[in-house]
């Protein structure tokens, strides 16, 4: 199956690329042959609790081979929106950053050139996933806010998959602080165009030129359509056949696994 000749791909990881901590064959396959092709490609992903080099670290533990470069993260995308967003109000030489968030996301912010700090005030507060999250936390991010500070989360999604099953993801966290705050956060991650306009914008393509690949109608393929780019659901993850049937926004090719798509 391949009804188009793109000149990317903008790939989700988990469902798609491993399911946990096992890689899926047909994903290793198709990525190799991206390599051999040499078509650019990257992960785009929601996960900003890691940094690149920790997920590049990740895959070649499953024998996916991979690079830093492969990567483009939330927290990559939040640091650059902070920086558009300081250019815009000539801000630029004065970035504190108020982060919720691990060690992905302060090291995006950091690498970005940012002071972090841990108390208000600051200019700007932003969220991410922290399993070590704290009332003071949210205390410092509520009283920034009110003091002026922009409010911006990695992304929204309400709740992740465990071992243990559901649990709070950083929807969940930045809701928190949005309710106290009363302020709506601007979110950078998927489903929003954000993160894929910006990952675009990486690898020098336009949106027509690519395809993304996940496994999830409510953040992939949904930003997907946001953004004007095709997408590819797989069936190797969260959402299935039946749940495409009753969805609002549908992908525009569906596939059981990246072995029935065909690279031309």
């Amino acid at each position: 199956m391949n009804r188009r000749n793109y000149k990317g791909y903008l790939l989700d990881l988990d469902g798609t690329v491993y399911r946990g901590g096992t890689v899926i064959p047909e994903a290793v396959s198709f990525i190799r042959t991206l390599k051999e092709k040499r078509i650019p490609y990257l992960y785009v992903t929601n996960n900003s609790s890691l940094t690149p080099e920790q997920l590049t670290e990740r895959l070649q533990n499953m024998g996916v081979e991979a690079s830093p470069e492969d990567f483009f993260t939330s927290s990559m995308a939040v640091a650059a929106i902070i920086r558009q967003m300081a250019r815009e109000s000539e801000t630029e030489k004065n970035v504190t950053v108020l982060a919720i968030g691990e060690t992905g996301l302060k090291t995006a912010l950091a690498e970005a050139g940012y002071e972090i700090v841990e108390k208000a005030p600051a200019s700007y507060v932003v969220v991410g996933i922290d399993r070590q999250f704290t009332y003071e936390k949210m205390k410092q991010a509520t009283l920034a806010i009110y003091n002026g500070a922009r409010f911006l989360s990695t992304n929204c999604d309400r709740a992740i998959p465990t071992e243990e099953g559901f649990v709070p993801g950083n929807g969940a966290l930045t809701a928190s602080i949005a309710y106290a705050t009363q302020t709506e956060p601007i979110y950078v991650g998927k489903p929003e165009e954000t993160i894929i306009r910006l990952a675009l914008e990486k690898l020098g393509l336009r949106a027509d030129e690519a395809l993304l690949i996940g496994d999830n109608l409510e953040t992939d393929i949904a930003a997907g359509a946001k953004s004007g780019v095709d997408t590819l659901l797989v069936y190797s993850g969260f959402s299935q056949e039946v749940d495409v049937e009753h969805a609002a926004v549908k992908p525009t090719y569906t596939a059981h696994t990246l072995a029935d798509w065909k690279i031309i």
